[in-house]
C-alpha cells in the first residue's frame, strides 16, 4: 500500500499532517468565503467581502489565505498542474478584484479560496482526473487572460470616450 490509499510507510506522516491542514484549511476557507448567508437565499459569503470593502486589506488577507492553501497543496504533494490551477483562480480573483466595485461583485461571486478547496478536495479524492482536467484547464489560460485585458481596455477606452464627450459639452 502506498501514502496515498492510507497505508504505512515514510511518506504516511507526512500525508496526515496534509490532511490535517486541509481540514484547517476548509474551515479557514468556510470562515473566509461562506460564514453568512444573505436572508431568504442561497447566497453565501464571508469575512473575505466584507474586509474586501477596505481597500488593500482585504487583497492582504485573500493573499494570506491563498499562501496557506498552496502549503497545504505542497503538503499533500499535489502535482503542479493543479497548484498552477489554483495559482490562476487567485491571480483571476486579483485581477478583476482591483477594479472598483466589478472587483467586489466578482469577489462575492467568484470565491477563489472556495475553488481552491474543491480543487484540493478533487485531487484528494481522485488525483489522476484533477490532473488531468487541471492540465486542459490550463490550455485556456491564455485566452482567458487575453479576453480579461481586452474587456479592460475596451472599458478603459469606454471611459474615456465618456469622460472627453463630458468635457467637451
Amino acid at each position: 500500500m502506498d501514502a496515498h490509499t492510507g497505508g504505512s510507510g515514510p511518506h504516511n506522516g507526512r500525508e496526515q499532517r496534509g490532511r490535517r491542514a486541509l481540514e484547517q484549511l476548509r474551515s479557514i476557507t468556510i470562515l473566509f468565503d461562506q460564514a453568512f448567508q444573505v436572508p431568504g437565499t442561497r447566497w453565501r459569503f464571508g469575512l473575505d467581502a466584507l474586509i474586501g470593502l477596505v481597500p488593500g486589506l482585504g487583497d492582504i488577507a485573500g493573499a494570506l489565505v491563498a499562501m496557506y492553501a498552496m502549503n497545504v497543496a505542497r503538503r499533500l504533494n499535489a502535482p503542479s498542474a493543479v497548484r498552477l490551477h489554483m495559482l490562476t483562480n487567485v491571480a483571476l480573483d486579483g485581477l478583476i478584484g482591483i477594479v472598483p466595485i466589478l472587483g467586489d461583485v466578482f469577489d462575492f461571486a467568484f470565491k477563489a479560496q472556495t475553488r481552491n478547496l474543491a480543487l484540493l478536495d478533487a485531487w484528494v479524492g481522485a488525483p489522476e482526473p484533477t490532473a488531468t482536467r487541471s492540465r486542459r484547464g490550463l490550455l485556456l489560460l491564455p485566452i482567458a487572460v487575453l479576453t480579461v485585458f481586452i474587456l479592460l481596455t475596451v472599458f478603459g477606452i469606454y471611459m474615456l470616450y465618456l469622460l472627453f464627450s463630458w468635457i467637451a459639452r
